[in-house]
């Protein structure tokens, strides 16, 4: 199950990972497991694939191996449970009950494998009145509070696409429980379940709110805040060009760098110093970048401690002269995309596959795994 690091494979090189195909969250978290070595077999189902995107361009598929398995058939079940006796860790987002009812559960791996990690992403949670009902992230994100805080006061609450919730407060709170499950099955040889919630995992993530609420530091509305767009020197402006520059500068000596820089003359201190007359130093501020383009402020402000950084799409991020230098991204077979996070020193992680079709690894990982009895019930998707 376990074995030497091999280099340039990850830190987590010869832990093996058992994923049961779905969407979102799960195969984010499984991705980032194989980003850091582990071998990661995707158990898809027949037919059906459950495929956000055609299979090639699915990243979060990235780094793994597939086999296609009915697990609606007892024999399905039986050939998932032979991989489970043979993994270190099994992921899985089914609702609810699912599992245990197809003969998957954590009882049934773990009869097999006492030391399974056994990992459940849901956004509800395995139990909670809502556990058994259906849901999204922008659901799970709102009822934590966590939405109520994004956008400005005057206007709805602002969607922030999928990343808080199924991402940050999902497929990162199940890696790190993992982990630390990992790393207790390895001290015990005792396996657990590892239950991630998104509501879970999305609430932690307002810690430091809840202490600035009780603190009397934070208002419970949004746009009025330090860090929610009400501060004039925390926020986005638009440019002559119609893109956007955003300002970080908080600190007073980085603030009074921004100043300088962007020419608000020797009120805007003042300003700053005085919520009264933030308003008056927003308008300003709008004003003055109101002036000059993105690239243009980009370059006023490049390499300075002002704290300020332009807006950029998806498309421009790869090209920043920064995240270039870093290699922040990375292009394999003709998709670019970021690169594996985070870095380390002595077992470095790579893009080392592109993204599985279901059911092209069968045959290997019945070999590598030493599961004769897998078989390929579909071709692979293209």
């Amino acid at each position: 199950m376990t074995g030497t690091t091999a280099p340039g494979r990850g830190p987590l090189a010869g832990v093996r990972v058992v994923e049961l195909a779905g969407i979102g969250p799960g195969p984010f978290a499984a991705m980032l497991l194989a980003d850091l070595g582990a071998d990661v077999v995707r158990v898809d189902r027949p037919g059906d694939p459950v495929i956000a995107v055609p299979a090639r361009y699915d990243v979060t598929n990235r780094n793994k191996r597939s086999v296609v398995v009915d697990l609606k058939t007892p024999e399905g079940a039986a050939r998932v449970r032979e991989l489970a006796a043979r993994a270190d860790v099994l992921i899985e987002g089914l609702r609810p009950g699912v599992a245990e009812r197809l003969g998957v559960g954590p009882a049934d791996c773990h009869a097999l494998r006492p030391a399974l990690v056994y990992g459940r992403m849901t956004g509800w949670g395995q139990e909670g009145p809502l556990a058994p009902t259906a849901g999204h992230d922008i659901g799970f994100v709102a009822v934590t509070g966590a939405l109520g805080m994004i956008g400005a006061g005057d206007g709805p609450p602002a969607v922030p696409a999928n990343l808080l919730g199924d991402y940050a407060g999902g497929s990162l709170y199940l890696v790190v429980g993992i982990l630390a499950a990992l790393h207790h099955a390895r001290a015990t040889g005792t396996g657990q379940v590892v239950d991630a919630a998104i509501v879970d995992g999305t609430a932690h993530l307002t810690a430091i709110m809840h202490g600035m609420l009780a603190a009397g530091a934070w208002q419970d509305r949004r746009g009025v805040n330090l860090l929610d767009g009400g501060c004039p020197y925390y926020g986005t402006y638009e440019t002559a060009d119609g893109r956007y520059m955003t300002v970080g500068a908080l600190e007073p000596r980085f603030y009074a760098e921004f100043a300088r820089l962007l020419d608000l003359g020797d009120e805007s201190a003042a300003q700053r110093d005085d919520p009264a007359r933030w308003d008056d130093l927003r308008a300003a501020v709008g004003a003055r970048f109101l002036t000059r383009t993105r690239d243009e402020w980009t370059a006023v402000f490049d390499g300075s401690d002002a704290c300020v950084a332009p807006v950029l799409s998806l498309l421009e991020a790869p090209d920043h002269p920064h995240l270039a230098a870093r290699g922040t991204f990375v292009e394999h077979d003709g998709i670019t995309q970021p690169a594996p996070a985070p870095r380390f020193s002595a077992t470095p992680a790579a893009v080392r596959s592109g993204p599985v079709l279901p059911g092209a690894d069968t045959a290997a990982v019945a070999r590598d795994w030493d599961v004769p009895g897998l078989v390929a019930d579909g071709a692979p998707a293209r």
